[in-house]
C-alpha cells in the first residue's frame, strides 16, 4: 500500500496523528483489531474532561489560576523520583502544562469543540500545598463529552479518507513490527473475521488471514491495558499501594488489552514505570452493561461519609473526590477490596455524577433544556437515579438500622455491626451543628462551597446523614474499577520511541495511552483529571507533526 505512515490503533491519539500528517500532504494507513463501529476508540465512552490553565471558563467564576500553579500541582503531584525512567516524562510535564496554559484550547476551538461554562474541581488532593492535587478547579467538560472530542478529529481524517489520503484496516491485528537495519519499516499480524459488532461489544479473535504492510514510519497508538485484568495484576504496585484487589471491574472495553506494549518491547522499544497506574475506588457494577464486567465510576461531590468495608470511616483526608492513591491504599490496607459510601437523597440529587457519555445524555447531547432539567430540577439525573433503583451496589432505606442491613446482603467481606456504623454516622452529624467544626471533612465541604458553581451544582447544602428531611438514606458499594495506564513506551518529546541503550528508533514513534500520555508516564505517580484525552492529543499530535516535518 502506498502510504507514508503506519498508525496502529484508530482511538483518539491515532486519529490525531493522522490528522496532522493529512493536514501535510502526508498519506496514512490506520490499523486496528476492531471494526469501524469503534473509531475513537476509549475516548468515545469519557465524560470529555479537559485540564485547561487560566482560561476564559476559569476566570468568569472568578478562579485565579496560573501556569506557575498548575506545574506546582502537577510536579507535586507526579513525584517523579526515577532518574532514567523520568528523564522524559519530567520534559513532557513541562510541555503539556505548557501547551494547557497556552495553545491547546484555540487549537481545539478551532477544530469546533466548545466547553460548558462552569469548571470541575476535580482531584483535591491530599491536604498539602505542595503535595499531590489541584489549588483550583481545572476540569472543562466538553460540550458533547467524549464523542464530541473524537468528532472533531474523526471528520477531517474521515474527509482525508474520501480523498485518498487515509486507509483505514480495520480487523487487523498486530503481531509484530517490522525492523530492518535498525529501523521500524511495517507491521505484520493476523487478520480476524469480520464482525458488525456495535461500538464496546468484545468481539471475536478468530483468525481469517494474515497481513504485512511497510511504510517509512510507523506509530503505535494502540491504548493502555485496563481490560486486561490479569496485566494490570501483573504489574500491580503491591508495595507502594497494597496487594491487588481479588475483584476488578472494568472501566473500559475488553480491546483495551495492552498487547502493543509487548509486541514494541520485544522489538527493542523500552517499555517504563510499568508499576504507574490509574485505577478508581467509586466504581459501580453497570446494570446495563456493553462490554465484559462493565463498570462506572462515580464521580463524587465531597459530602458522603466513605467508611471500609469494616464500617470504619476511612482517615483523613481520604475523602470523596481528594486523592485517589491514598484512598486505594487505605481501603485495600483491610485486606478488603470494597468500601462504602452512605449519604442522603440530597446528596445523590446534588452530588453524583457518573464516568460515560453514555451517562450523561444531556452534555452529550448537547440539549439544553433537559441538562436544566436533570441538573437543576429536583430529584437525581435519570441516569444516577436509574442505577439507585437498579444497580446491584445499591442500598437504600428509610432508617440506618435497615440501611445496614442491606448493606449486609451484599457485603463480600464482613458482616457489619450497626453498632460500628452507628457510631461513626452520629460522630460525622455532630459537626453539622455550627458552619465550622474540628472535623477535617466538614471544613473540606465549607471550603468548596466557597466556589460558586460548586455552591450551585457539586456540593449539597450541608446537613446531618440522620435528618429524614434529606433522606432516605443511600449505601453504595464502591468497587476497584480498572482504567488508565500511567507507564508505557518511553518517547522524547516528537514522540518518538526510546530505546533501551537511550537511543531514538527510528521509524517508531508512540502516542496516547501506550506512551503513559507521553515520554512514558507524563503523570507520574498521580493524574490531576482531565488530563488523559489531553494527553492523547498532545501526544498525538507531536507524533504527525514529526514526522510531517521528518518525511517533507
Amino acid at each position: 500500500m502506498n502510504a507514508d505512515v503506519i498508525v496502529v490503533g484508530a482511538g483518539l491519539a491515532g486519529l490525531v496523528a493522522t490528522h496532522e500528517l493529512v493536514k501535510a500532504g502526508r498519506r496514512v494507513l490506520v490499523i486496528d483489531q476492531e471494526n469501524r463501529n469503534n473509531l475513537g476508540g476509549q475516548a468515545f465512552w469519557s465524560l470529555g474532561g479537559l485540564f485547561f490553565v487560566d482560561s476564559p471558563e476559569q476566570r468568569r467564576l472568578g478562579i485565579k489560576d496560573s501556569h506557575e500553579l498548575a506545574l506546582a500541582d502537577w510536579m507535586g503531584s507526579a513525584g517523579f523520583d526515577r532518574e532514567r525512567e523520568d528523564h522524559w516524562p519530567r520534559q513532557w510535564a513541562r510541555a503539556y502544562v505548557d501547551f494547557a496554559a497556552t495553545e491547546k484550547r484555540e487549537y481545539l476551538r478551532e477544530l469546533g469543540l466548545k466547553v460548558v461554562p462552569t469548571v470541575g474541581w476535580a482531584e483535591r488532593g491530599g491536604g498539602s500545598a505542595s503535595g499531590h492535587g489541584n489549588s483550583v478547579p481545572r476540569f472543562h467538560l466538553t460540550w458533547g463529552t467524549g464523542p464530541e472530542v473524537v468528532r472533531i478529529f474523526a471528520e477531517p481524517v474521515l474527509e482525508g479518507e474520501k480523498r485518498g489520503m487515509v486507509t483505514f484496516e480495520f480487523r487487523h491485528q498486530v503481531d509484530d513490527l517490522i525492523v530492518e537495519d535498525g529501523a521500524v519499516v511495517g507491521v505484520r499480524g493476523t487478520v480476524l473475521e469480520p464482525t458488525d459488532l456495535e461500538r464496546g461489544k468484545a468481539s471475536s479473535r478468530t483468525a481469517v488471514g494474515e497481513f504485512e504492510f511497510r511504510a517509512k514510519a510507523v506509530i503505535v497508538t494502540s491504548g493502555g491495558i485496563g481490560g486486561n485484568h490479569d496485566l494490570v495484576r501483573k504489574n500491580w504496585p503491591t508495595e507502594r499501594v497494597g496487594p491487588a484487589p481479588e475483584t476488578m471491574i472494568s472501566g473500559v472495553p475488553a480491546h483495551v488489552d495492552g498487547r502493543m506494549l509487548a509486541i514494541t518491547e520485544n522489538a527493542g522499544g523500552n517499555i517504563v514505570n510499568r508499576d504507574r497506574m490509574w485505577h478508581y475506588t467509586e466504581g459501580i457494577i453497570n446494570w446495563d452493561p456493553i462490554w465484559p464486567n462493565h463498570a462506572i465510576r462515580i464521580i463524587p461531590g465531597p459530602s458522603s461519609l466513605w467508611l471500609d468495608a469494616t464500617g470504619r470511616r476511612l482517615p483523613a483526608p481520604n475523602f470523596p473526590g481528594f486523592d485517589t492513591n491514598q484512598t486505594m491504599k487505605a481501603i485495600l490496607a483491610t485486606g478488603h477490596d470494597y468500601s462504602w459510601y452512605i449519604l442522603t437523597q440530597s446528596i445523590i440529587e446534588k452530588e453524583f455524577a457518573l464516568s460515560g457519555s453514555e451517562q450523561n445524555p444531556d452534555v452529550t447531547g448537547k440539549d439544553i433544556k433537559l441538562l436544566l432539567r436533570s441538573r437543576l430540577a429536583k430529584g437525581a439525573p435519570g441516569p444516577v437515579e436509574a442505577f439507585k433503583q437498579h444497580g446491584v451496589d445499591f442500598v437504600v432505606a428509610d432508617n440506618l438500622r435497615e440501611l445496614v442491613d442491606g448493606m449486609n446482603k451484599i457485603a463480600r467481606g464482613p458482616q457489619l455491626e450497626f453498632d460500628q456504623v452507628e457510631g461513626e454516622v452520629l460522630a460525622r452529624d455532630r459537626q453539622f451543628d455550627n458552619k465550622f467544626g474540628k472535623d477535617l471533612q466538614r471544613m473540606a465541604i465549607t471550603n468548596a462551597r466557597q466556589y460558586r458553581s460548586d455552591k450551585l451544582t457539586r456540593v449539597a447544602k450541608p446537613h446531618r446523614l440522620l435528618d429524614p428531611e434529606h433522606g432516605p438514606l443511600i449505601a453504595v458499594r464502591l468497587n476497584i474499577l480498572t482504567r488508565k495506564t500511567l507507564g508505557g513506551l518511553e518517547t522524547n518529546l516528537d514522540s518518538q520511541v526510546i530505546r533501551a541503550d537511550g537511543e531514538a528508533f527510528d521509524g517508531l514513534y508512540a502516542a496516547g495511552e501506550v506512551a503513559g500520555f507521553g515520554g512514558g508516564g507524563v503523570h507520574g505517580y498521580n493524574a490531576l483529571e482531565g488530563t488523559f484525552l489531553g494527553g492523547c492529543i498532545f501526544s498525538g499530535r507531536a507524533a504527525g507533526r514529526a514526522l510531517a516535518r521528518e518525511l517533507a
